[in-house]
Formats: C-alpha cells, sequence, structure tokens
C-alpha cells in the first residue's frame, strides 16, 4: 500500500503519531512514551511499521489497543483535514505569514508577527494545562474568517480565550473599548464575546470570553467589563484553578465535538 500519511497529535499531554490511510481512515498510533504502536486491525501491519520506521528509535510493541471510549471512537471516527486538534497555537497567522512573509520593514512591523507571538505566548502556556485534566485547541476557524484563537475546555468549563499583543505598553479598558498606549481605543470586547457567544451556540454549553493581554507594562480596567475577563499571559495558568464543573467524561465528549471542523461551519 502507498500513500499512508504519519499525524502528530497530543492526547492527555502525550504525544501520538496516527498512521493514516489515504482515503482519511486512521489505522494505526504510536505512543512514544509507551513504545507501543496500536493496530486497529491486523490487515496493515507491515505497511504500518514501515510507514512509521522514520519515527522509531528502538524496539516496539505491537497490538490493538485498549477499548476506546466513546470520546476516542468519535475521535477516531474523524477525518484528518476535519480535525483541529493537531493546530499549533496561531496555526492561521503561521500559514498565512508562510505564504506570504511580506517586506521586512523595520519601522513598521508585520502586525500579523505581533499577533502571532501573542497567540504563541498564550498558547503554550494553556497547552502546559493538558496533564491537568484540560484540553485546548488552537486557532478554530469560524465562518466568516473570524477564529477562535484558543478555547479551553476543563473541569472548570469552557472558555474562548483572545490573545492581544500589548508589548511594553498600557492598556486600558472601558467596556467594550480596549486602547493600546496612545492609539484610539477599539471595541475589541465585542469581538471576544462574540466568539464565546458562537462557541457557546456550537457546543450547546457555556463558553466564557477571556481577554489576555500579552506582554502589557500596565492594565487599568475602571470598571469589570460584562462577562469577559481580563487577564495578562502571567496570569493565564489561573483559569484551570478552578473545577466542580464538568466532569471528566463531560470534557472528553465537549473536546471531541469542539475538535470537528463541521461543528463550527454553521455557527
Amino acid at each position: 500500500m502507498n500513500g499512508l500519511r504519519v499525524i502528530p497529535t497530543w492526547h492527555g499531554g502525550r504525544e501520538r503519531l496516527y498512521v493514516c490511510h489515504p482515503d482519511g481512515r486512521n489505522l494505526a498510533w504510536y505512543d512514544r512514551e509507551t513504545a507501543r504502536v496500536h493496530l486497529l486491525g491486523q490487515d496493515h501491519e507491515e505497511e504500518v511499521l514501515q510507514a512509521l520506521s522514520p519515527f522509531l528509535t528502538g524496539p516496539v510493541s505491537v497490538g490493538p489497543p485498549p477499548v476506546p471510549t466513546p470520546a476516542e471512537l468519535a475521535r477516531l471516527s474523524l477525518h484528518p483535514d476535519d480535525d483541529l486538534a493537531p493546530n499549533r497555537p496561531g496555526e492561521a497567522l503561521l500559514i498565512a505569514l508562510d505564504r506570504d512573509p511580506g517586506t521586512a520593514r523595520l519601522l513598521r512591523p508585520d502586525p500579523r508577527r505581533r499577533a502571532l507571538t501573542a497567540e504563541l505566548t498564550v498558547g503554550e502556556a494553556l497547552d502546559r494545562t493538558d496533564g491537568a485534566g484540560w484540553r485546548t485547541l488552537h486557532s478554530i476557524p469560524l465562518p466568516g474568517g473570524d477564529r477562535i484563537h484558543h478555547l479551553l475546555i476543563g473541569p472548570g468549563g469552557l472558555y474562548a480565550v483572545h490573545s492581544l499583543y500589548a508589548h511594553r505598553q498600557r492598556v486600558t479598558v472601558t467596556d467594550p473599548h480596549v486602547a493600546l498606549g496612545r492609539r484610539a481605543p477599539a471595541p475589541l470586547l465585542r469581538r471576544v464575546r462574540a466568539g464565546a457567544d458562537r462557541a457557546s451556540y456550537a457546543l450547546t454549553a457555556e463558553v466564557r470570553p477571556v481577554l489576555v493581554l500579552v506582554g502589557a507594562s500596565q492594565v487599568s480596567v475602571p470598571a469589570p467589563p460584562r462577562e469577559v475577563r481580563v487577564l495578562t499571559d502571567a496570569d493565564v495558568a489561573g483559569l484551570t484553578g478552578q473545577g466542580g464543573v464538568l466532569k471528566p467524561a463531560d470534557v472528553e465528549a465537549l473536546h471531541a465535538m469542539a475538535r470537528d471542523r463541521n461543528t463550527w461551519s454553521r455557527v
């Protein structure tokens, strides 16, 4: 068989390499930590091991996977092109910059690169919570060209997180406006709330909006904004300090739903 694809993903804080048939079906996955190749069928063992050979660093065991949970069954049924879990923080910006790097301008840096820095900073902080029962998805595309920068799902509920580059700038938040330095205020909180509302509609669950200011020198919030939680990048880990809202099975079920691109096609 030719054309098997190897796709890296993260599950429970551990890297897995999925081996996919050209038609999108999953044939197996390799768990680096346990050095085991889990075959979903015995028909393609030789081809699977051949596809994985560049990634194997020593002897591995081969056999059937453990009995999957309902959430894992839903994930395994996804076509790789519809699976948002492999998205990196800032995935859409990374693709856009790869296609059109733009010109080097020292006086006016490309704003996409600053936005990417913010999404990478927040995304990496959120990814570190994965082993504590939380799941994070990045760069979720929405109809109309907008995105949810990060979706955090865990025992404390669901959060739609928007990252904003504010390096060495004073930030003033007066609902719905956000002002960076001396720039004119922009009604950013409307966009942050709208993203959370669209996520709530798609997942039929409450999703709370969060704005994270990355690198701000000072943050002024004269009055708490309606619904939106305003944090700095140093405070991101605090989002996961709460629990008692979702059970582990609910977290996995919502994560399985959210990682399916089709979930977001009508919001």
